[in-house]
């Protein structure tokens, strides 16, 4: 949560968290419990720890983190990001997609995203082959950390096109947003070590639920 607070921009470089005993009553969790994940944020090196004086964020090290990237927000406000897989296919790249990558095939994954439990996108990311072939079994909610963990690269940079587009007719029922109707669009190209993107995805958010939010310090 803290870490996606802090992609999200609502945490700055700098800002003291408030006392330890207060965030855990706010969170409703042990204060030992708390002191364990901000011993996991220090590590990564998200925090700083001053004894006598508090606990302070720093950013210098969030790009490195799959959270960086993630712009959909509840219309509330943030929102911990969960998805569930809803298919995984290796194909010819189908005539309707952008150039991206070098190969002619690419894995398509399809999910359904979540924030807080609450379902508001149906995603379509497609993996080009000369990255590897993504497997269902080894899956987890962040793709990025699976490229890493399991391809053996890291996504480095990426470019939003956002708009409007209809709902897919695969975008799942949880969703209010149906098929054919107006959805937000988020067309993302990344790119990982060249001068070629080798990820393209689409995705389709309910806007009844989520907003797109992009955030300039």
């Amino acid at each position: 949560m803290l870490i996606r607070d802090i992609a999200a921009g609502r945490l700055t470089d700098g800002e003291r968290l408030p006392p330890e005993r207060t965030m855990s009553a706010q969170l409703k969790i042990a204060v030992g419990t708390l002191r364990r994940a901000l011993e996991d944020l220090e590590e990564k090196g998200l925090l700083e720890r001053v004894q006598g004086s508090g606990n302070y964020i720093r950013t210098r090290n969030l790009r490195d983190h799959f959270y960086s990237m993630l712009r959909i927000e509840l219309l509330s406000g943030g929102g911990f990001p969960n998805a569930r897989i809803l298919s995984v296919d290796v194909m010819d790249k189908p005539a309707d997609l952008p150039a991206f990558g070098t190969a002619s095939r690419a894995s398509r994954v399809r999910r359904l995203r979540f924030l807080d439990e609450t379902p508001v996108a149906a995603e379509e990311i497609w993996l080009d082959a000369s990255k590897g072939e993504v497997k269902a079994e080894d899956l987890e909610d962040s793709l990025y950390a699976y490229y890493q963990r399991a391809l053996g690269f890291w996504i480095a940079s990426a470019e939003d096109r956002v708009s409007f587009a209809p709902m897919p007719d695969w975008g799942p029922s949880e969703l209010d947003c149906r098929a054919g109707e107006t959805a937000g669009y988020i067309e993302r190209f990344s790119w990982a070590d060249g001068s070629a993107p080798v990820e393209f995805s689409r995705t389709w958010f309910d806007t009844s639920r989520a907003h797109y939010v992009q955030r300039m310090r």
